[in-house]
């Protein structure tokens, strides 16, 4: 049972990185992935190392923030205090994990829209229904 569970997780780890048999290469680099129709979805990533170039199947999340892509994993702070002046709110994210070997930025800074103080969802308006 220990032996198919090593064979397991061997294959787990091998699963969509490109074959070193062969090419003796160790530093492959990655570009980003690239949805094949669209922003989002099933696409393409192009290794190279060397001489050598190979492409790998890859996905991109259909909620990816495009600023800093969709292999470039970040942990942010809460949100700020809004500010007055430009209306919106900021946090930090510090880089937790670069997938495939990409260059991604140390530190970002996101930014929204402050959320409004008046909001007109149902406010006084009667519903038609039951006891009315």
């Amino acid at each position: 049972l220990k032996v198919i569970f090593h064979v397991y997780k061997i294959l787990k780890l091998c699963k969509n990185k490109p074959s070193p048999a062969g090419s003796g290469c160790t530093d492959w680099r990655y570009g980003n992935c690239v949805p094949s129709n669209g922003d989002c979805g099933a696409g393409f990533r192009e290794g190279s190392c060397d001489q050598q170039t190979k492409k790998m199947k890859c996905k991109v999340p259909c909620n990816w923030k495009k600023e800093f892509g969709a292999d470039c994993k970040y942990r942010f702070v809460s949100w700020g205090e809004c500010d007055p002046q430009t209306d919106l709110r900021t946090r930090t994210g510090t880089l937790k994990k670069a997938l495939f070997n990409l260059e991604c930025q140390p530190t970002i800074t996101v930014s929204k829209p402050c959320p409004g103080k008046t909001k007109s969802k149902n406010k006084g308006k009667k519903r038609k229904g039951k006891g009315n």
